[in-house]
């Protein structure tokens, strides 16, 4: 793998500078690591009830993939949004002068709502805040420290990381991959058919066509191809969420350093063989500029290169980025300018570049790769198909999701020797389901004052639906809300009243039944 930037000034791990010596411990009511849109809402809804808040960002930027490209919002049903998470659509409309509430989001826009919720709530916000260890005693965080020399103490403590780092650290009980249909009896689980993104034509995956000995293609795996329901250890792809546009000022895409060109032999053998679809999946945000997602067989998803990613250091995340960075920047790059593609190809692929007016720290490249799926927690209750189905009910739900089960591609292999992805699911729910409180904290006995917003306690397949980052800004607020009545109370997060809970979180607007559901 190439050492280095992929492009210049597009880091994720910037260090901070070190702690002074001796500098003192910041003690806080509640510490939210994770400065992602749940992170937020978490910190914000704890403030605003009178405790004192750290919220440790890992980078320079708040608001997750709110604030990193991801302009148009997977809301699902939009009657389901409620709390800060609907205040801040409403807040987005007023910023462009539209109907509220306005769902598409430029990223500075987004930004520029938080920072200004944290700053009027008196949120004390920690940039560039990694985690380096934990100290628990008597089943209880007491200290967390970051590998600045910075320690941070709190009565409660939530984990609103991606990643689930600090739920890891506290040793709470957590899972990796897609587990087999047989755990939760989930028939959506483990290896599944891929209809949709999937190669339309028969494409040759040899280097040398026609020749298996000469190796396979770059971007296709040698495994097998697995049986339906198996499980596994792989997480669904990864990409960035690019802010483009058709502006005349539009930045051209660029050529990252460590480019090769024979990464995308595949893509050319697939143009080659008719099909063209980059743009599929670009919608427009605002004016002008779009949202650029992964749309179809080769794309921006960078299939099968994020799968050490959920448990990895900060160096071997730092490598895994820029990796991703490469690949992505070096695709477009690839399909704007490579002289073997037809021309009409590279000059649709032309009419699109980076977006002037976002990221000009970073080249106009986000600083957030879409961690669509990582660590989740195992607690006493886990969220399965079944609740997305109706079979199961939450009688504690403290927020709803509503959004397709949608998991993209976790592998690209051979299927009678030709290139076949894997693992993308898009089923619809039944009906909006309710996300339970259980899924929020701990089983029994492993950590007292934690609540984990983003690593929920659920399947793949469920998780699928509830990792929407509306779900994520209330499931933040649920945490915010019950970590300052674990503090009044002094009891455990797991040992909050629920209905006290329940009405708080109502009386601020939060939608927790749906019609047919209750």
């Amino acid at each position: 793998m190439t050492s280095g930037p992929a492009l210049a000034g597009v880091r994720h791990y910037r260090p901070a500078p070190p702690a002074p010596t001796g500098a003192a411990t910041v003690d806080a009511d509640v510490a939210v690591y994770g400065a992602t849109s749940g992170g937020v809402t978490a910190a914000v809804r704890a403030a605003r009830e009178g405790r004192s808040v750290v919220l440790l960002a890992y980078g320079d930027r708040a608001g997750g993939m709110t604030t990193a490209g991801l302009g148009t919002t997977d809301v699902g049903h939009p009657d389901t949004v409620g709390g800060l998470a609907r205040a801040f659509y409403a807040e987005v409309a007023a910023a462009y002068g539209a109907a509220d509430p306005h769902w598409d989001v430029e990223a500075h826009v987004a930004e520029d709502i938080f920072e200004r919720w944290l700053a009027e709530a008196g949120v004390r916000v920690v940039r560039r805040a990694h985690l380096a260890s934990v100290r628990r005693e008597a089943g209880r965080i007491v200290e967390l420290a970051t590998d600045d020399g910075h320690r941070y103490r709190a009565r409660v403590y939530v984990d609103a990381s991606y990643e689930g780092d600090l739920l890891a650290a506290a040793g709470v009980s957590y899972t990796v991959g897609r587990e087999a249909s047989t755990v939760y009896g989930e028939s959506l689980a483990g290896v599944q058919h891929s209809v949709n993104h999937q190669f339309e034509r028969p494409v040759d995956p040899y280097v040398v066509p026609g020749q298996p000995a000469s190796g396979l293609l770059p971007g296709i795996s040698p495994d097998p191809y697995g049986t339906v329901g198996d499980g596994d250890h792989r997480v669904q792809a990864y990409n960035f969420r690019l802010h483009v546009t058709t502006s005349p000022r539009r930045i051209p895409f660029p050529r990252p350093e460590g480019y090769d060109p024979a990464r995308y032999e595949l893509l050319r053998r697939y143009v080659e063989a008719g099909v063209y679809e980059l743009f599929g999946r670009t919608t427009r945000v605002r004016g002008d500029v779009f949202d650029m997602n992964n749309h179809g067989a080769f794309s921006s998803d960078h299939i099968g290169a994020n799968y050490d990613w959920p448990e990895a250091d900060h160096a071997r995340r730092e490598e895994i980025f820029q990796d991703h960075v490469r690949y992505q920047a070096g695709l477009l790059h690839f399909l704007a300018n490579d002289p073997r593609l037809p021309d009409a190809v590279r000059t649709a692929t032309r009419e699109y570049g980076l977006a002037p007016g976002e990221f000009a720290d970073s080249g106009h490249w986000p600083h957030q790769i879409y961690v669509r799926e990582a660590r989740r927690m195992v607690a006493d209750r886990v969220v399965t198909q079944h609740d997305a189905t109706g079979a199961a009910r939450a009688d504690d739900p403290v927020a709803l999701a509503s959004y397709v089960m949608d998991s993209h591609n976790a592998k690209r292999v051979l299927v009678d020797g030709h290139p076949r992805n894997e693992g993308n699911v898009q089923q619809p729910l039944a009906a909006p389901f309710g996300v339970p409180y259980r899924s929020l904290v701990p089983r029994t006995g492993e950590c007292d004052n934690l609540l984990v917003v983003s690593a929920i306690s659920a399947s793949h397949v469920a998780f699928a639906s509830v990792r929407m980052e509306p779900v994520l800004m209330m499931l933040g607020e649920a945490a915010g809300c019950a970590a300052t009545q674990a503090v009044t109370a002094g009891v455990a997060t797991r040992d909050v009243e629920y209905e006290t809970l329940r009405k708080s979180l109502v009386d601020t607007g939060a939608i927790l039944a749906w019609a047919g559901t209750e």
